[in-house]
């Protein structure tokens, strides 16, 4: 069952392109990735853990994108966690605003920025994949040296000409051993964890490239990158992803 507080409450036309030989995953990024996944968990969650590994399975899949963000919300229950950030809880309050339903929970799989589904129910996902519609926008980002290249290209006819160009940086898996609450005794996996979200370009569907200093990665000690193209509604609230891709190191560093 999904717990649902008592507060009222990005990718993809390119997969995986590297420009460093040996820095990169290898798998395949030439197939039409038909979905960006994000779970809202929490280690404070009884109700999680099915969903975690879930999301494990969706990101084995070379058409899906699948990103992991721990909210706090739960921290009052007795144990704090350690993945959480606080402006992760905004963005799931700010995706149920923008939907207008209010619903807030966990575990919460967001499909594409537009609907969401109990985290752990795969056949409500895949039928949340199914009925679309996939990110269009073509995006293509590489390693090129000293830098992170990322390319948007043209939005398509009579589609969206605005939208905000975020930089997700995650590790790949992440384990945790939890002491108190509801899960204690137990030590979790986590799969895609965002460690880092921010804004870094201003898209109005003109073709446009942006390089990102490697420096930020290395720092960072996450092993993935997410650039995702999302639309921007009222009062800033994000929207739908229209368009993204995602790089990730291969044992060797970035």
């Amino acid at each position: 069952m999904s717990r649902i507080p008592s507060i009222v409450a990005i990718l993809i036309c390119s997969g995986f392109v590297a420009g460093a030989a040996g820095a990169a995953d290898d798998r395949d990024g030439d197939e039409q990735v038909k979905a960006v996944l994000e779970l809202f968990t929490s280690q404070g969650c009884a109700s999680c853990p099915p969903a975690d590994e879930a999301l494990e399975s969706f990101s084995e899949r070379p058409d899906i994108v699948a990103l992991s963000f721990s909210v706090d919300y739960w921290d009052y229950q007795g144990w704090k966690d350690t993945l959480a950030e606080h402006e992760f809880t905004v963005r799931q309050k700010a995706y149920a605003a923008a939907r207008g339903d209010r619903q807030v929970y966990t575990p919460q799989m967001v499909v594409n920025g537009r609907v969401h589904v109990v985290g752990s129910d795969a056949k409500a996902i895949e039928k949340a994949i199914a009925a679309g519609p996939a990110p269009s926008v073509p995006i293509q980002v590489g390693m090129m040296g000293d830098a992170i290249s990322v390319s948007v290209g043209a939005a398509d006819r009579g589609g969206p000409r605005k939208a905000t160009l975020w930089l997700a940086l995650y590790e790949r898996h992440v384990k945790v051993p939890i002491e108190r609450g509801e899960n204690r005794n137990r030590t979790l996996s986590y799969y895609n964890v965002v460690r880092k979200l921010r804004p870094i370009a201003v898209w109005r569907g003109e073709p446009v490239k942006v390089d990102l200093p490697m420096a930020e990665y290395r720092e960072s000690g996450t092993d993935g990158c997410a650039i995702l193209l999302q639309e921007t509604g009222a009062d800033d609230q994000p929207g739908p992803i229209i368009g993204a891709a995602h790089v990730e190191k291969a044992g060797g560093g970035w």
